[in-house]
């Protein structure tokens, strides 16, 4: 929807959070890169001097779609335009993911921006930033030349006294000749600074392979922390390190033997800080090695009684399977947070067995908690949600009728959502056209126990789980008819349905204090109805 042009990608979509009015909100975002690959006509002028960097980003709402089931966007088109308080004032991304050749600005060649108004119209720029080394003199051109295998750098005449040669613009390249002796993270993310910058972060580790009486890992590492934050300006290309774990003795020696290298993470800009988060690479690790070593009963560990595995799921490796970010309040806490969680099954069983979180706010940035089930109670798994999902014939209908009419169906994610000491789980369904490449959510299941309900919207299926055929627990002693009745769930439906109405419209309207008081009154109800229910076995921590 967004790439405009067949010269821009989007290489992956990254999940944050940003406070939006005055709410932490999770949010999809993903950075509008150059690809010259897909450039209609290679050539050295388009691929070094016109062309040479993507521009801006898409950013909207992880829970929300429109009318047509495609997705909200608060950031998007070209320049960016933004619906909300986050704006991009330097969209240029000189330095990304797929940025890998060298290209020489400002020169005589103007640079291409974004296509604007009718026909072959556009806007140019000239690069003014800081990286680059000069290309003013002929040696230096020479040298180049040699070095890139590109006569046209020495013959030129477009070349100006100004013109930098601006080259190691991955950002994963860049950061490993800078900090040869870490390792990084897979997933670099952009985040957009309160003044409107794009910056990328990496997570950077120290490890070795020869930490005594360790486990290995499948490369052989078995010291594994994540010691360092690495920032670097998509414009500028530059590097800026952070010592984010002064506890580890590598990192401390690393500090003293390049003295200045790294900055305390106190310096981190805090519109910065509000991004860090738990990295993906080492909580797979960890979480991993847990499934085995949560067990300290010797005899227990001997005989692998209680050993977990991650959940098997249709479609995903054991590196991706049910990670998951999301924003939630965890049981215990009095605010959202935002978190990266993983669930566990039993070895070779599909009944849940424990969840792991990783905190990524404030102070418990960095901080592991692991949720456990009672071992002698059926708590259902993913696998088995998925089982009863498929086997539901509202759902096994649907999805038939339309592989049938040359359309396609594509599943999403399946999220395990704690709620006050049960488990919801919600996958939404896409259809995607044959021919197309857009698909649309068309379809919200929602599992509760063993029940499951498919509706056009999350809402919808939730209101029919809750409000349809909910047993209302006998009335104790103690309670009065009215109490009783005002628990009914066909009432708690409608009042669920109300702050739900409510909460859309004062959206629309931009009113994100009544948004966030009528979702809080919403979540209430949903709590109501929850309790109206039998609940499965509560995860101890």
């Amino acid at each position: 929807m967004q790439a405009i042009r067949t010269y821009y990608n989007f290489v992956s979509v990254d999940d944050d959070r940003y406070r939006i009015g005055g709410e932490l909100r999770q949010v999809l975002l993903s950075a509008r890169e150059l690809d010259v690959g897909q450039l209609p006509t290679r050539s050295f002028v388009n691929e070094h001097l016109t062309y040479t960097h993507g521009l801006g980003l898409t950013l909207g709402p992880s829970n929300q779609v429109t009318a047509e089931g495609l997705p909200v966007l608060w950031v998007k088109d070209l320049p960016p335009a933004s619906s909300i308080g986050i704006k991009v004032t330097r969209p240029e991304i000189y330095f990304g993911e797929i940025a890998g050749d060298f290209i020489l600005a400002p020169s005589r060649q103007r640079e291409f921006d974004y296509p604007a108004g009718e026909g072959d119209s556009a806007v140019y720029s000239a690069y003014k930033g800081r990286d680059g080394v000069s290309a003013g003199s002929f040696i230096v051109r020479l040298l180049f030349a040699m070095r890139f295998q590109s006569l046209n750098i020495l013959l030129s005449s477009d070349l100006t006294p100004d013109t930098k040669v601006i080259f190691h613009r991955n950002v994963r390249e860049r950061a490993m000749l800078a900090l040869p002796f870490l390792r990084f993270d897979n997933d670099p993310y952009m985040v957009v600074t309160d003044s409107g910058r794009l910056k990328w972060i990496l997570d950077a580790y120290t490890s070795t392979d020869r930490y005594p009486y360790s486990q290995h890992l499948g490369d052989g590492t078995n010291y594994l922390r994540n010691s360092v934050k690495v920032v670097i300006d998509a414009y500028d290309g530059d590097v800026t390190a952070y010592l984010a774990d002064p506890g580890d003795p590598m990192i401390r020696t690393l500090a003293k033997i390049y003295p200045g290298l790294l900055h305390p993470l106190g310096e981190m800009p805090a519109d910065l800080r509000a991004h860090l988060r738990y990295p993906g690479d080492l909580f797979n690790a960890q979480t991993v090695l847990y499934a085995t070593f949560h067990m300290t009963d010797p005899e227990t560990f001997y005989h692998k009684e209680d050993q977990w595995q991650v959940p098997r799921s249709r479609g995903e490796s054991e590196r991706e399977g049910f990670m998951r970010h999301m924003v939630m309040r965890l049981p215990g806490e009095k605010e959202p947070e935002y978190i990266l969680m993983r669930p566990f099954t039993p070895r070779q069983k599909d009944n849940l067995a424990a969840w792991i979180v990783a905190r990524n706010d404030g102070a418990n940035l960095g901080k592991l908690v692991a949720y456990r089930f009672p071992r002698q109670s059926l708590v259902f798994g993913p696998m088995q949600i998925v089982n009863q999902i498929d086997q539901n014939t509202d759902v096994s209908r649907q999805v038939t009728l339309w592989d049938q009419r040359g359309s396609q169906v594509i599943r999403g994610e399946l999220l395990v959502i704690p709620i006050e000491g049960s488990l919801l789980y919600v996958q939404p369904l896409y259809l995607r056209a044959e021919g197309g490449k857009i698909p649309e959510l068309k379809r919200v299941v929602v599992a509760y126990g063993s029940r499951v309900a498919m509706e056009e919207t999350l809402e919808g299926a939730l209101k029919k789980l809750f409000g349809d055929g909910a047993v209302v627990p006998a009335s104790s002693s103690s309670s009065s008819p009215e109490e009783a009745e005002s628990n009914a769930p066909s009432d708690l439906a409608r009042e669920a349905a109300q702050h739900y109405d409510r909460a859309r419209a004062a959206q629309r309207a931009d009113d994100w204090t009544t948004y966030g008081s009528e979702m809080q009154r919403l979540g209430d109800v949903l709590k109501r109805m929850n309790a109206a229910r039998p609940k499965p076995a509560v995860p101890r921590k």
